[in-house]
């Protein structure tokens, strides 16, 4: 019998088939794993392509505003490492949202839920095209006119209806294109402000205003001005020649505007007058205002700050203006003194002594005692005219005797906070470190890196003012293209608004390139608060946020300007760029342009929503070619 043979499974063929199979499949999912997961954190392609803007230059868009706490330090929940590899060690956080109520945070959800269905509804082309409004809407300011809210509370301070305006708001019948700068400082058409109140009431004043044939004759004066605006400013400034108008002052404040000969009539003396009055029985003073070209908004000193930041205005004008300073312990003159620069001026004309001399003396005593316990110089008192000037440094206020009134502010208040934040009847302290002050005279400081770009809250530390100059290069090499590929200087171009102005690049390249423009520069609250450096540039701008209605009338700007605004706000609760969309169309003059520069995915859905608007929109590429996620919509309102 033979022996039976031992049989070796380690040398056997199926063995080694089988062994060299599981070695083959374990080297192909290694290398799918390494492929997948590693080669993209460490392999690194370069193509030559045209650069795009650096991330800290505007306008991409701008991080969420900083949390006032301290941001914790960010748990890993995920099983993908920084490096993407696969990695057990993470933790699985807590689901939390931070709101007031279970019922705000469900009105978030449904607010989402609509935002979403309005999204797939412009993705599938199903935009139903807009209806146009009630004609008594022509002169609408929602946050204004809310019949609502006015009825019980403050009429002059914003209240906002519940039910957002979703129709387009007509012109007035006759309607034409505005008439050009300058000529529009002396005429406007009667039928692009055919509510006449303000004009009904005065036009049998002297130089006041007179209609001839289809047309307002602006005449150079005011009730104000009984001798015109020009001969008015020559005695202001002979009554003070420090306060040369166009170098030392740039920045001007005309609190009740009237039709704002004041700032149309600064103009040619380098001065940028930004208007302001309430809407009330000569509601339309702000529409005139703006229907000649001179920059102006529906503003009123009442409860709350006004959206400018502290130190903004070298220059604030109040001639027989409606408002009552030495009230309520001088609550209003305190915001005028917030506002108003470290060695600013404030001048102000009361009426003429010709009746109730008795109580306009006793309003000047009580101005003056003011105006000397807040530690404003009287520098000069010519007639019914004074002129005070605010101190350059904090010794005065220090050194005031105990218990003078009004008091000194919390060291905690932060001064440049405007968005729905009351009035405070105390003194503000200037900044120990003098940002603000020390402002070289215009043209120069329009480019010069400001002191307060150090101070204000953005996402960049120590290369600030490289980032300020390369913000400045971008728009001006985008303008220029500008200029050249769509005929900016043959536009006509005045009441311009740039939506998210950042730093005010925008704004500086088209005073740089000779645009004979005005703009207004928006501060989204969205973002990081820069207002007090546009305002030491030399430019004027104001903080908004844009899931609410802006103040001001109907068919205000040529220009509509938006860099990086939309792929911003539609991230935010209950803002939706469809309502941003109305907003801007009823903002907008007929004729008037829409620019628009963001990402190509919100680019496609703003396209649909102009188009239901009724505007003709043209989609192009930016400098950085068609593969850049960037794009710019160009949008025109026809007539």
């Amino acid at each position: 019998m033979k022996p039976t043979p031992t049989i070796d499974i380690f040398t056997s063929p199926n063995f080694i088939k089988f062994t060299a199979l599981a070695l083959l499949s374990l080297s192909l999912l290694f290398f799918t794993h390494r492929f997948f997961f590693s080669s993209t954190a460490t392999t690194t392609t370069t193509f030559s392509v045209p650069l795009q803007p650096p991330p800290h230059v505007l306008p991409p868009p701008l991080p969420p505003p900083p949390r006032r706490n301290p941001v914790p330090e960010v748990v890993r929940t995920g099983i993908v490492d920084e490096t993407g590899a696969m990695s057990w060690n993470f933790e699985v956080g807590e689901f939390y949202v931070e709101t007031d109520s279970v019922g705000e945070e469900l009105d978030n959800v449904i607010a989402g839920d609509e935002r979403d269905v309005k999204k797939k509804e412009r993705r599938k082309g199903r935009v139903v095209k807009y209806k146009v409004c009630e004609d008594r809407l022509r002169d609408y300011i929602p946050c204004l006119d809310n019949e609502r809210e006015i009825t019980r509370v403050d009429k002059c301070e914003r209240h906002c209806p519940l039910k957002v305006l979703e129709c387009l708001v007509p012109p007035p019948k006759g309607y034409k294109t505005p008439i050009p700068w300058p000529q529009s400082r002396d005429q406007v058409w009667l039928r692009n402000v055919p509510k006449t109140p303000l004009v009904e009431g005065k036009r049998g004043q002297k130089n006041w205003v007179k209609v001839k044939g289809d047309k307002f004759i602006f005449q150079g004066g005011e009730a104000k001005f009984p001798n015109g605006a020009d001969k008015y400013l020559d005695q202001i400034s002979q009554m003070v020649p420090e306060i040369a108008f166009g170098h030392h002052i740039r920045v001007a404040l005309d609190v009740d505007c009237g039709l704002a000969s004041f700032g149309a009539y600064l103009m040619q003396r380098n001065i940028t007058t930004l208007s302001i009055a309430l809407k009330d029985v000569h509601e339309n003073q702000i529409q005139f205002a703006l229907e000649r070209g001179v920059p102006a908004m529906v503003a009123v000193f009442a409860r709350q700050r006004l959206l400018y930041p502290s130190q903004a205005f070298d220059f604030i004008h109040c001639s027989r203006c409606r408002v009552n300073w030495t009230h309520d312990d001088g609550i209003l003159l305190l915001e005028a003194n917030r506002m108003l620069r470290a060695g600013g001026y404030f001048a102000w004309a009361v009426e003429t002594l010709d009746k109730d001399g008795e109580i306009l003396l006793e309003k000047q005593k009580d101005m003056e005692d003011l105006a000397a316990r807040i530690c404003w110089e009287l520098v000069k008192k010519d007639g019914n005219i004074a002129v005070w000037r605010k101190p350059l440094n904090n010794s005065c206020y220090i050194n005031r005797a105990a218990g003078v009134q009004p008091p000194i502010c919390d060291s905690n208040d932060d001064l440049d906070n405007v968005w729905y934040v009351g009035l405070r009847a105390c003194i503000a302290l200037l900044p120990e470190n003098s940002y603000g002050v020390n402002i070289t005279t215009w043209p120069a400081r329009l480019h010069l890196p400001p002191d307060r770009l150090q101070s204000i809250k953005m996402d960049a530390d120590i290369s600030r003012k490289e980032i300020y100059r390369a913000d400045s290069k971008y728009w001006n090499d985008i303008i220029v293209s500008y200029v050249r590929a769509f005929r900016w200087k043959e536009m006509k171009l005045r009441n311009v608004m740039d939506m998210r102005a950042g730093l005010g690049g925008f704004a500086a390249a088209l005073h740089d390139l000779q645009i004979d423009c005005w703009v207004m520069n928006v501060v989204p609250v969205s973002g990081f608060n820069t207002l007090p450096v546009l305002y030491d540039r030399g430019l004027i701008g104001v903080m908004h946020d844009w899931c609410e209605p802006f103040d001001t009338y109907p068919r205000t700007y040529d220009l509509l300007h938006a860099a990086g605004l939309f792929s911003v706000e539609q991230n935010r609760n209950k803002c939706d760029i469809s309502l941003i969309m109305l907003e801007m169309d009823r903002m907008l003059r007929p004729g008037g342009h829409v620019y628009i520069r963001d990402l190509e995915s919100v680019i496609v859905e703003l396209q649909e929503i102009a188009i239901a608007m009724g505007w003709t929109p043209a989609l192009h590429e930016t400098g950085e070619g068609p593969h850049a996620s960037w794009k710019i919509l160009i949008c025109e309102k026809r007539m």
